[in-house]
């Protein structure tokens, strides 16, 4: 025969067909919406760094959280920017600090909506790491050990205002499993941890250091948060947080770390997620604002890029963008 006998663009030619023979669908029940939240009241203040994204006082939270779950989001990620900075980050953990205000504000208001909350210091030190600092022959670098207990402190605190799940994302080794034990000692053993478990130290981070106004005030967060190079330590860090009790998993990026996404899914079979960071949703934001890009069409094809490789979540920040075309028929 001159002509292949199997013709692939068979199930490309009529859109319905095409559509039936979608092998990854995307569905609002995977979506994550990352929030903002600050002291205040009506606030709504924008992020330069990030269109569209908003730093919110806990009244327009419940706002945003309300119009999120009507549209079918499941779930929020919450990020606290405190009043008081100090060198251990104490705001996290009291009990009337502004997550704590914000989760119990939300879970009245939306008590169907899976609130989780983000476990980490750097938005809370003055320093802006992500835990205590020590000085040792003349480096200041963040005392792992010493973090662990404030880490749990917070993660107690957010679960006694009612949080549904905790997520570290600190990177200190053996954070799960003081989590973990904290937990279960303050009678929350139901609680799930979705850990940060292959968090890189990327670039793309940049616009959400805006955003939670966490920058550090000195060196980088590269003794704590992995090689973007290395990709086996990522399978030695998922396990050691499923080893430590981790309920879910993260891989952090989401777009550039394909790869390592794949791997794990394919590896633990934990249920993962993969986080399309604030540089990532940048990057489509201005190219699409040049007219170099159809915005809708680019966010559709890396989330479904992302959930291609295996996540079963996507936190991100065209959550509400996605659900109002997947409630339209993308």
């Amino acid at each position: 025969m001159s002509f292949p006998i199997h013709r692939p663009r068979r199930l490309r030619m009529h859109p319905g067909l095409r559509r039936m023979v979608r092998q990854t669908r995307l569905s609002v029940e995977r979506l994550i919406c990352p929030l903002f939240v600050r002291s205040g009241t009506g606030v709504r203040q924008e992020i330069r760094s990030m269109p569209g994204q908003y730093q919110w006082s806990v009244d327009t939270l419940v706002e945003q959280c309300r119009e999120l779950a009507g549209l079918g989001v499941p779930a929020v990620l919450l990020f606290g920017i405190p009043t008081h900075k100090d060198a251990v980050g104490s705001e996290a953990y009291r009990s009337d600090g502004i997550v704590q205000r914000a989760v119990r504000a939300v879970k009245e208001a939306c008590p169907e909506l899976v609130v989780i909350t983000d476990v980490c210091l750097c938005e809370y030190t003055d320093h802006g790491h992500c835990g205590v600092i020590a000085e040792r022959h003349g480096v200041r670098d963040v005392d792992n050990d010493a973090t662990l207990p404030l880490l749990v402190r917070a993660a107690v605190s957010h679960a006694e205002a009612g949080a549904d799940v905790v997520a570290p994302s600190d990177m200190m080794d053996g954070r799960v499993g003081a989590i973990r034990r904290g937990l279960d000692e303050a009678g929350f053993a139901h609680l799930p941890i979705m850990a940060y478990a292959a968090k890189y130290a990327s670039s793309f981070y940049g616009p959400f250091r805006d955003a939670a106004e966490s920058p550090p005030r000195f060196g980088n967060r590269h003794t704590y948060q992995m090689d973007p190079a290395n990709g086996d330590e990522a399978m030695r860090e998922v396990a050691a947080d499923i080893e430590e009790g981790a309920d879910l998993v993260m891989v952090k990026p989401a777009v550039h770390y394909l790869d390592v996404l794949w791997r794990v899914k394919e590896r633990f079979g934990l249920p993962t997620a993969a986080y399309h960071v604030s540089g990532e949703y940048a990057c489509l934001k201005a190219a699409a604002a040049n007219g170099w890009i159809d915005e809708k069409g680019a966010v559709i094809e890396s989330t479904t890029a992302i959930v291609r490789a295996g996540a079963d979540l996507v936190v991100t920040y065209f959550a509400r963008d996605l659900a109002r075309w997947i409630r339209d028929g993308i």
